[in-house]
């Protein structure tokens, strides 16, 4: 497990990012939440075949990246981006979940 530690002060729940090397919506999902002043945690699945495994048990999903809000899954990159387009993730961000 790899630790990205992007801007100090995320005060909401802990955020986990499931990523691989090779994946440029894993780095825009990065960028956006350090926009967003957010820290995570980075899980890479292409080191790690048992993180992958568990990636996929808890989404039901093969791809990257996979976002989780304390224990809310998100989704890829194009469902977090949706998410606050519709105004639902900052509450998220915030804890209110």
């Amino acid at each position: 497990m790899n630790s990205d530690a992007s801007t100090a002060g995320s005060e909401g729940p802990a955020i986990t990012l499931y990523s691989s090397a090779i994946c440029p919506y894993c780095v825009a999902a990065k960028n956006f939440l350090k926009s967003k002043g957010q820290s995570w945690t980075e899980v890479r699945i292409d080191l790690d075949p048992e993180a992958r495994t568990r990636m996929v048990e808890r989404t039901g999903r093969t791809s990257v990246p996979q976002i989780f809000i304390g224990d809310t899954h998100v989704g890829g990159y194009d469902d977090m981006i949706a998410l606050h387009r519709a105004g639902g993730l900052q509450p998220l961000l915030d804890g209110a979940a």
